[in-house]
């Protein structure tokens, strides 16, 4: 293990350590909550809520997608505790199962029937259950939540979502399939860009919109399949390698490139939210090496 890898984990560990099991549940669902929240406050996204408007969403606002972060994190702390210091087994993943299905619960009827964090709450429950199994790095967490998400949930309802019938009719992975083959696009793209652009000197929000962007040219996003198809994903993935292309957001053509693709989403009603998703997801394992100073 190189040096860099040991601090990291280091950090990753005492972040973890601290306090009694109550305390570290409620610091995770604290990580989780403020990721979703940093998450939609991030601007400028393409087509996704942001501190300018909607974007191409009709139904929503920052305001209401903060609201729907802040309902979730007696969820996320409950999941913590429920998997502190456990094994990856069926009786957890059901627990899971169960905590989830609770969360989106309470996220609808924040939201007055809109849904604005499914997918967030897959993943980022995946992630939280497995960071309080104990601590690790991000690849060990990931891996933990791989193995929930392998298991079956034999009470889960079984009701079609919009992902699911996209990852049916295009045969693309979903956020299912991301979580069960480890979360690629975290600990392979997510992390690894958003790091890389800090170390270039880039500010903070142009290294987390390089993030977003190195998911969006990668990720079948199912969001943008269900909302315009084939040709959306394709508009959003051509678009997000041109910002990258162009040195990223930080620059001035890659800013360029970030309007243009911006303006092309909207017009076509369709936005990335799987890879919005898992930029929130990228934040959260980041939070857990590089603990945020504590908001007031």
């Amino acid at each position: 293990m190189q040096p860099a890898a040991l601090t990291a984990a280091g950090r990753l560990i005492r972040a973890n350590l601290p306090g009694t099991r109550q305390d570290q549940a409620a610091r995770l669902a604290a990580f989780a909550v403020r990721a979703l929240v940093e998450e939609a406050e991030l601007t400028p996204k393409p087509a996704l809520v942001d501190g300018r408007g909607p974007g191409a969403h009709s139904d929503l606002s920052l305001t209401l997608m903060k609201r729907s972060a802040q309902c979730l994190h007696p969820h996320f702390e409950r999941m913590a505790l429920a998997s502190f210091q456990r094994l990856p087994g069926l009786d957890l993943r059901e627990e899971i199962g169960a905590l989830g299905r609770s969360a989106e619960r309470s996220m609808l009827l924040a939201t007055g029937g809109v849904n604005t964090h499914r997918g967030a709450i897959w993943a980022l429950g995946l992630l939280v259950s497995g960071a309080a199994m104990g601590p690790a790095s991000a690849p060990v967490i990931a891996n933990r939540a791989r193995q929930l998400a392998c298991l079956p949930d034999r009470k889960a309802p079984g009701l079609e979502t919009n992902g699911s019938r996209m990852v049916r009719r295009y045969g693309v992975a979903g956020a299912r399939g991301e979580a069960r083959a480890g979360f690629p696009h975290l600990i392979g793209i997510g992390l690894p860009v958003l790091n890389r652009s800090r170390r270039s000197g880039a500010a903070e929000t142009n290294a987390r919109l390089d993030a977003l962007l190195a998911i969006m040219r990668s990720l079948d996003d199912t969001c943008l399949l269900h909302r315009g198809g084939p040709a959306a994903l394709k508009t959003a993935r051509v678009g997000a390698a041109a910002v990258l292309a162009a040195g990223g957001t930080a620059t001035r053509q890659g800013r360029q490139r970030l309007r243009r693709l911006d303006r092309g989403l909207v017009a076509i009603n369709a936005s990335p939210g799987g890879s919005a998703d898992l930029l929130a997801a990228t934040l959260f394992l980041d939070f857990l090496t590089n603990p945020p100073p504590a908001e007031t």
